[in-house]
C-alpha cells in the first residue's frame, strides 16, 4: 500500500463495524461490497482538478480489531472493524489523505483511521455529514481541515493550498485546525457541474451486494447515483436540510450519462441514493424529467433500487403541496414509471417512508393522511416492484404504547392489503429508532430534555440500538417496541441487522385497534 509520487491525494473509505452481542448476533449489516458512490464523486471531482489519486478501500479484508465494549440493555455488546488493518496503510505513502464519514455511527473508526493517518505529519481532510455537524471533534483528534461544504466547492481551492499550489485567501467551506474558519463565499457546486468519473473510477467504485442475499446474479455488478443535493423539506429528525446547499438536480440528460458510463464499466443495475429524486416536481416539467430519466434507464437495461424511499406525496396529483385544496389521488403514470418490474428488470427494490397514521406526525413534513397514503403504496405493488422495504422512526419524545400500538396494526393493515394485490411480493418492516443527529431541531430537544441514555457513537448513532427515553417509555420498552414491530412483515435480510432477521411472530391483526382515516 505505499507509493512513492509525493504529490498524490489519498482517499480512505472506513472498514465495516461490527457490533455484536454474547452470542454473535450482529446489530448492523456487514456490507462490504455495496456501491462506492461517496468516492465516486469525490474521485472524479478531485481527478477533473488535475489531482492525482489513490483510492484505498478499507472494507475490502476480512481482518476483525476489537476496539471496545459497551453494556447495553444488561449486554455486553462489543465493538469491532472489520475489513483492511488499518494499520498496514504506510501514513507516509500519499502527501495528503482525505476521509470521508458520513455516519457518526463510524465515528470511532473514523478516529482510529485519522490517528494512524497523521501520524507522520501528513495533512488529513475529513469531509462528510458527521464532521460538518461537529467539526470540532475531528480537530481536537488531529484533523488539519474539516470541509463544511457538502457541494464539492470546496475541494479544487483546498487541496491545492496543502500540496503548496495555492492560497490562503483562495478557501471556501473549510476549517482548520488552528480554529480558523473559511466561511463559503464560493457558489455551491450544482450537481450538473459534478465532473463524470473515467471508466477506471467507475469500476473501482461499482458493487456486488445490496439488500438481498444473495443479490440475483445478473443484476450485477451494481453501480450507483446521486442525482441531486438537498431537499424542500424540512422534517425535524433530518440533517439534509443543514447543508445549506438548497435543493439542486441534475438534468435528465446529465443523469443518464453517469448511468451510461457505468453501464460501460460493466454495470448491470444501479441504486439511487438521493436524498429527494422526486424534489424535481415542484419544478416546471420536472415531472416530465422523472418520466426522461425512468425511460433512459429502461432503455439502457439498467435496473434501479431505491434504497432512502421516494417522498408518497409527490407521487400525487398535486405533486406534493401542501395546500387544502391538493389533490392527492396517484399519478398513474409517474408511478408506475418508477416502480415498474417486468420479472427480468425494471425496479428491483425500494424503500417506503411510512406513515404515523395517528401520533408522532409533527417531526414529518410529507405525510399524507392515511387512507390517501395507502392508496398511494397499492399502486405501487401494482406497478410489479418484487420487494419493498417499509421504515418508519420510532422512539419520539412523544412516543408512548398506545401509539405503538396504533403503529402496530397500520403495519399489519397496510401488510394485509399489499399482499393481496401480490402475494410474492417481498414486504418487510424497518422499525427504526431515533438518533439524535447533531444540528437537527430534534436532536437538540433530545440532547436539552436529558432524554439521551448513551453518549457512545456506536449506539446513539445507529437506527437498531434504543438510546433514548421518550417522555413516557425508557429505552429499554423503545427497543422493545423496535422488536416487536420489526417481527410485522416478512423474513428480513441484508436491509436489517442479522439480530432482527426471522424474528418470531409476536402479535397478528387482531382487529381491537381501529386507525382512524
Amino acid at each position: 500500500m505505499t507509493m512513492s509520487n509525493n504529490s498524490t491525494i489519498g482517499l480512505v473509505e472506513l472498514p465495516q463495524l461490527k457490533l455484536s452481542d454474547p452470542d454473535g448476533n450482529d446489530f448492523y449489516s456487514l456490507r462490504k461490497w455495496e456501491p462506492i458512490v461517496s468516492k465516486l464523486v469525490l474521485l472524479s471531482n478531485l481527478q477533473a482538478g488535475g489531482f492525482q489519486t489513490k483510492f484505498i478501500n478499507l472494507r475490502d479484508g476480512d481482518y476483525h480489531e476489537n476496539y471496545g465494549r459497551i453494556a447495553w440493555r444488561g449486554i455486553e455488546l462489543t465493538k469491532n472493524y472489520v475489513g483492511v488493518d488499518i494499520k498496514s496503510v504506510d501514513p507516509d505513502s500519499c502527501a495528503v489523505w482525505c476521509v470521508t464519514v458520513n455516519f457518526t455511527l463510524y465515528r470511532e473508526i473514523a478516529m482510529m483511521v485519522l490517528k494512524h493517518l497523521a501520524s507522520t505529519g501528513k495533512p488529513v481532510v475529513v469531509g462528510g455529514s458527521d464532521p460538518f455537524a461537529d467539526p470540532q471533534i475531528y480537530i481536537r483528534n488531529g484533523a488539519s481541515v474539516v470541509v463544511l461544504d457538502k457541494s464539492g466547492a470546496a475541494n479544487w481551492p483546498l487541496f491545492n493550498y496543502l500540496l503548496g499550489k495555492g492560497s490562503k485567501e483562495d478557501l471556501s467551506g473549510v476549517v482548520l485546525a488552528d480554529g480558523t474558519q473559511y466561511a463559503k463565499h464560493k457558489t455551491p457546486l450544482h450537481p450538473e457541474e459534478w465532473p463524470l468519473p473515467s471508466l477506471e473510477v467507475a469500476k473501482q467504485c461499482l458493487g456486488t451486494q445490496y439488500w438481498m442475499d444473495p443479490f440475483p446474479e445478473h443484476l450485477k455488478p451494481i453501480g450507483s447515483i446521486f442525482p441531486d443535493i438537498g431537499c424542500d423539506r424540512h422534517c425535524d429528525f433530518c440533517q439534509t436540510p443543514t447543508y445549506g446547499t438548497g435543493y439542486r438536480r441534475m438534468s435528465p440528460k446529465r443523469v443518464l450519462e453517469w448511468l451510461d458510463i457505468q453501464r460501460q464499466a460493466g454495470a448491470k443495475s444501479v441504486v439511487s441514493v438521493s436524498d429527494q429524486f422526486l424534489g424535481r416536481t415542484i419544478f416546471p416539467n420536472g415531472r416530465d424529467e422523472i418520466l426522461e430519466i425512468m425511460k433512459g434507464i429502461r432503455d439502457m437495461g439498467l435496473t434501479i433500487l431505491w434504497p432512502n424511499g421516494l417522498e408518497l406525496r409527490k407521487m400525487t396529483l398535486g405533486r406534493g403541496r401542501n395546500y387544502e385544496s391538493t389533490d392527492l389521488n396517484p399519478d398513474e403514470e409517474l408511478i408506475e414509471a418508477l416502480y415498474h418490474w417486468d420479472g427480468e428488470k425494471g425496479t428491483l427494490a425500494g424503500g417506503l417512508p411510512a406513515e404515523r397514521p395517528v401520533f408522532g406526525r409533527e417531526a414529518y413534513a410529507k405525510l399524507l393522511p392515511w387512507q390517501q397514503h395507502k392508496r398511494i403504496v397499492r399502486r405501487i405493488v401494482q406497478a410489479g416492484i418484487p420487494m419493498i422495504v417499509y421504515h418508519m422512526i420510532i422512539g419520539l419524545p412523544e412516543d408512548d404504547d398506545e401509539s405503538m400500538l396504533r403503529l402496530e396494526e397500520a403495519l399489519w393493515e397496510i401488510y394485509y392489503e399489499v399482499k393481496a394485490i401480490n402475494p410474492s411480493l417481498v414486504f418487510q418492516i424497518a422499525p427504526f429508532v431515533i438518533s439524535p443527529i447533531l444540528g437537527t431541531p430534534q436532536g437538540e430537544i433530545i440532547r436539552k430534555s436529558g432524554l439521551l441514555r448513551f453518549d457512545d457513537p456506536a449506539i446513539f448513532a445507529g437506527f437498531w440500538t434504543a438510546s433514548v427515553d421518550t417522555k413516557h417509555l425508557s429505552y429499554e420498552q423503545v427497543s422493545n417496541w423496535q422488536f416487536r414491530l420489526a417481527s410485522v412483515g416478512d423474513s428480513k435480510n441484508l436491509q436489517v441487522p442479522q439480530r432482527f432477521r426471522n424474528l418470531p411472530t409476536e402479535a397478528k391483526d387482531t382487529g381491537k385497534i381501529v386507525v382512524p382515516a
